[in-house]
C-alpha cells in the first residue's frame, strides 16, 4: 500500500521523469490542465499510484486513450514522461543504518517482449511461436484488438510491452556480475540522497552501461523498498535452490536493518496495522487486476 508518489517525493527530482499524481474521478479538464502546467507531452506512462506488478501501466499516444484509462480507472493514478534510454536494469542496493556507504547486492537486466516479423506471419502469429510470448496473448488482445493481425515486414521488430515487468512478458537476465566499484559508487551517491533509505531495488533506465558506471544518462523508473525482490533470480538459468539462497539473504539484511532502525526509535509495524494493510492491498489488487 505505498504511495508511488510519496516514494518520487524522496528522491531527488533530477534522478526520475515528471510525474504528477491524478486523483481519481477528478474532472478530465483538471487533468488536461495538469498536463499543460507540467509540461508532459504524448506519448507518456500512465500508471496505478498504488501499483501490483505492472497491473494497469499504459503507454498513451493521444488525449482519447487517456481520457479512456481516467474515465475507467477507479484508483488514483501518475502520469509520467518517457524515459528517453532504452535500456532497463533493476540494482538491488543495501545499506546499514550504521553506515555511511552502501552495497550492491544484485541486478538484472530486463529483455522487453519484443517481436520480429517474417513478413508472411501475423503479430498473433509471432507471438504464439513464443511459448513465453503467448502466456501474455490474452492482454495483448484486449489491448492491442486487431492490430495482432498486422503482418510485418521481414527484420521488422516491434515491442509490444515496452516496460520491464517479469509478469508482463519480459525476460529477467542475471548481470549481477556487472557489480563495479564504479557503478556501486555512482549508485551509493545518488541513494544517500533519499533519507532513510537501506533496504530496495531501484528499476531504472539507461543509455550506455558506461555512463551509468559514471552516474550520466540514467533515470529511475521506480524505487521499491521492503517489499523488494532480488528479482536476479528469475534469470531461466537459476535453479530454485539458488533463487532460496538468495531471497534468504536479503530477508537477513532487511532483518538486520530493520532491527537497527527499531534501536533509533522506528517502531516495528504491529499485527494489527499489518493485516489491516494486508486487507487494504488485496482490495486495491483486486482494482487493478480487473482493469
Amino acid at each position: 500500500m505505498d504511495s508511488k508518489i510519496e516514494i518520487y517525493d524522496l528522491i531527488p527530482k533530477q534522478f526520475y521523469p515528471t510525474t504528477k499524481f491524478v486523483k481519481e474521478k477528478i474532472p478530465f479538464d483538471e487533468v488536461e490542465t495538469l498536463l499543460e502546467t507540467s509540461k508532459i507531452n504524448f506519448p507518456f506512462i500512465v500508471k496505478p499510484d498504488i501499483g501490483l506488478r505492472g497491473s494497469a501501466v499504459k503507454k498513451v499516444s493521444n488525449l482519447e486513450e487517456l481520457k479512456a484509462y481516467h474515465n475507467k480507472a477507479n484508483f488514483d493514478y501518475l502520469v509520467q514522461d518517457l524515459i528517453p534510454y532504452e535500456n532497463e536494469v533493476g540494482i538491488f542496493y543495501v545499506r546499514f543504518p550504521y553506515e555511511k556507504h552502501g552495497q550492491l547486492t544484485g541486478i538484472v537486466a530486463k529483455e522487453f517482449l519484443i517481436i520480429e516479423g517474417d513478413g508472411c506471419s501475423t503479430i498473433e502469429e509471432l507471438l504464439k511461436a513464443n511459448p513465453r510470448y503467448e502466456l501474455q496473448l490474452k492482454a495483448l488482445e484486449k489491448e492491442y484488438g486487431s492490430q495482432l493481425k498486422t503482418i510485418l515486414a521481414n527484420g521488422e521488430k516491434r515491442n509490444l510491452v515496452p516496460y520491464g515487468n517479469h509478469a508482463r512478458g519480459a525476460k529477467f537476465l542475471d548481470y549481477s556480475h556487472l557489480i563495479s566499484a564504479e557503478l556501486t559508487k555512482a549508485i551509493d551517491e545518488m541513494c544517500l540522497q533519499i533519507p532513510e533509505f537501506y533496504f530496495g531495488r531501484m528499476d531504472l533506465m539507461y543509455n550506455t552501461w558506461e555512463e551509468l558506471e559514471q552516474g550520466k544518462n540514467f533515470s529511475i523508473v521506480e524505487l521499491n523498498g521492503a517489499a523488494s525482490e532480488p528479482t536476479h533470480i528469475y534469470d531461466p538459468k537459476h535453479s530454485l535452490f539458488f533463487a532460496w539462497k538468495e531471497l534468504a539473504r536479503h530477508i537477513s539484511y532487511m532483518f538486520r536493518i530493520s532491527v537497527e532502525n527499531h534501536k533509533r526509535g522506528f517502531p516495528y509495524l504491529s499485527h494489527k496495522v499489518g493485516m489491516e494493510q494486508y486487507r487494504l492491498h488485496l482490495e486495491q489488487s483486486n482494482k487493478i487486476v480487473k482493469f
